[in-house]
C-alpha cells in the first residue's frame, strides 16, 4: 500500500462551490477511483489550501491515474471542479496537485 498526500490551492471565490460539489460527488466517479485501487481518500480546507490523502493498494499508480483520466464521468467531474483550485507554487511543471513528502509515519 502507498500512501499518497497532495495539496492544492483553493480559488477563494469558490470554496463554498467546491464544498457544494463534493456533498454529491457523482456515482461512476466514486466507482472509478474504486477501480484505480484508490481508498480512504480525504479532502481538507485550510485557509486557501486543500489537503488530499488516499492509499493506493493497487501495482501501478501512473496507470490506474492514466485510466481515470481516459474516463468520461471523471472528464465531466474535472470540469467542474477544476475552476475551484489553482496549482500550488511548489507544483512541478504540468502538475496540478502537488505531491507531498511524507516526513512522519506512525502506525
Amino acid at each position: 500500500m502507498k500512501r499518497v498526500a497532495q495539496v492544492i490551492h483553493i480559488v477563494p471565490e469558490k470554496v463554498d462551490e467546491y464544498r457544494e460539489l463534493h456533498r454529491d460527488i457523482p456515482g461512476p466517479v466514486l466507482d472509478r477511483l474504486r477501480r484505480s485501487h484508490i481508498t480512504n481518500y480525504s479532502i481538507h480546507l485550510l485557509g486557501d489550501r486543500l489537503f488530499a490523502y488516499f492509499e493506493y493498494h493497487g501495482d501501478d499508480l501512473a496507470a490506474d491515474l492514466a485510466a481515470m483520466a481516459e474516463d468520461p464521468a471523471t472528464q465531466e467531474w474535472w470540469k467542474l471542479t477544476a475552476p475551484c483550485q489553482r496549482p500550488v507554487d511548489e507544483a512541478a511543471p504540468g502538475e496540478w496537485w502537488a505531491d507531498m513528502e511524507q516526513v512522519f509515519l506512525m502506525e
